[in-house]
């Protein structure tokens, strides 16, 4: 099968962990919106037509006849398929149940330059960015990342469910990656306590289509208009 993943061009955000996924299994792919006229097909989806049930917003998945949104959802449809999820029940709901507090951990990686909400832009909070940073570094990204930690320690394996990487994998070397970029500082502090994360993020990135991957056009650069954003002032 061909997919078809559906995202704004020009910013790796929330698609981009269904990226990793479909680049490291070799997946067959369009990145729809990054080719011409890819846009507008996207929002006509949105905007539904005769379709009754409409993708509230991008990331999503066409598979066929399916669509599919959010990446928590995506991952679970593709992790079998692309051979990053095993087929027992019980490992797909665990796998599923982590994706999901990634969901939880990026919202509040958003919102540290966004506190007020998407329709303010940073420069117009900047006082309340900086208080919401404060805590979520000294607090929350511990928390996250601690949990992840805890869970890969269980596992007693190199990898979340066991010595074959998953899709849970590939998120964690992300969060890693996007976190580095844009609290370098911080990042430097947080890593020596979560060191099988760590391990992770540099197995992943060993992974022989990744490696292409990341050299490659097809990965964009962070910037500041994705999840990821650097700003100095932020990073304490």
């Amino acid at each position: 099968m061909r997919y078809q993943l559906f995202y704004w061009p020009g910013i790796q955000g929330r698609g981009e962990f269904v990226r990793l996924a479909l680049e490291d299994a070799g997946a067959a792919y369009d990145d729809v919106a990054r080719k011409p006229g890819g846009m507008e097909r996207m929002m006509a989806m949105m905007e539904g037509g005769r379709d009754k049930r409409p993708p509230f917003a991008p990331p999503f998945l066409k598979a066929g006849k399916l669509v599919i949104a959010q990446v928590a959802e995506i991952l679970y449809f593709l992790g079998p398929r692309l051979k990053l999820a095993p087929r027992a029940e019980a490992d797909r709901l665990w796998l599923h149940q982590l994706q999901l507090t990634v969901t939880d951990f990026v919202k509040e990686i958003h919102d540290t330059h966004h506190p007020l909400g998407g329709e303010f832009y940073y420069e117009d909070a900047k006082a309340e960015a900086k208080r919401f940073t404060e805590n979520f570094l000294q607090e929350r990204a511990p928390k996250y990342l601690g949990y992840f930690e805890t869970v890969l320690k269980k596992s007693g394996s190199p990898y979340v469910l066991g010595r074959k990487a998953s899709y849970m994998d590939l998120s964690l070397f992300q969060l890693v990656e996007g976190l580095r970029y844009a609290f370098p500082n911080a990042m430097r502090r947080l890593e020596r306590d979560v060191p099988r994360v760590v391990a992770v993020r540099d197995r992943i990135a060993g992974r022989d289509r990744l490696k292409k991957y990341l050299s490659s056009p097809r990965r964009l650069a962070f910037n500041e208009q994705g999840i990821f954003r650097r700003y100095p002032e932020l990073d304490m």
